[in-house]
């Protein structure tokens, strides 16, 4: 009987110790910088290109096509004061702002539309 408390004991202190190989073994990655374009629009396409007061025609084009205008234009145009950027077209592009596309909300989704 006493045997099976210090096989158990035996097997905890293995996969403990396997435990922390793996964990010594897992290393994070850096990420991947977003490269620059040379295809971007001259105004409103880099990061800092615009001013502050081109925010809201730039924001109406960029959420012209949902169904969500509020919010869309709300956060759009909250992204455009930090940023100074908005993607081109109606969805997608995030690239082209790396600022409007790293901004993320507490959960990890994106902020920006």
């Amino acid at each position: 009987m006493a045997r099976k408390p210090s096989v158990m004991m035996f097997y905890l202190v293995i996969m403990l110790l396997l435990l922390v190989q793996n964990h010594a073994a897992i290393t994070e990655s850096p990420t991947p910088q977003p490269q620059p374009s040379s295809n971007l629009p001259v105004n409103g396409g880099t990061p800092g290109s615009l001013h502050p007061q081109e925010c809201a025609p730039r924001c109406t084009t960029r959420c012209s096509k949902t169904a969500y205008k509020k919010p869309c234009l709300f956060f759009c145009q909250k992204c455009c004061a930090k940023c100074l950027c908005v993607p081109p077209g109606t969805y997608g592009n995030k690239q082209s702002c790396p600022c409007y596309n790293n901004w993320k909300t507490k959960r990890g989704g994106p902020k920006c539309p």
